[in-house]
């Protein structure tokens, strides 16, 4: 089993940044991709960003170009970098792993709250 703890999250004002953390631990060594995901009340959650073992990235269009998915070299850690944050993106942000693509969502976290808000 894989265990996930998000960290990072936090009241944050439009325009400004965040950076959440991921931090893996147990049977880390089957863990081929790791992503994150987002859930605003009353939505459904949503694919944010993923990176697999070997580095290629893929981010949401609604983040793209301000969103940045990136991870260690343990490959034990992702991390989620936040810029020119909107009210739209507030939601419970959650790290996922799994084992193989397109298993994304084996392994998830607790979830971290982030709120952009004036």
């Amino acid at each position: 089993q894989v265990q996930l703890v998000e960290s990072g999250g936090g009241l944050v004002q439009p325009g400004g940044s965040l950076r959440l953390s991921c931090e893996a631990s147990g049977t880390i060594y089957n863990v081929y991709v790791m992503a994150w995901h987002r859930q605003a009340p009353g939505n459904q959650r949503e694919l944010v960003a993923s990176i697999q073992r070997g580095g290629s990235t893929d981010h949401a269009g609604s983040v793209k170009g301000r969103f940045t998915i990136s991870k260690n070299g343990a490959n034990n850690k992702v991390y989620l970098q936040m810029n020119n944050l909107r009210p739209e993106d507030t939601a419970v942000y959650y790290c996922s792993a799994g084992p193989s693509m397109p298993n994304i969502g084996r392994y998830w976290g607790q979830g971290t709250q982030v709120t952009v808000s004036s």
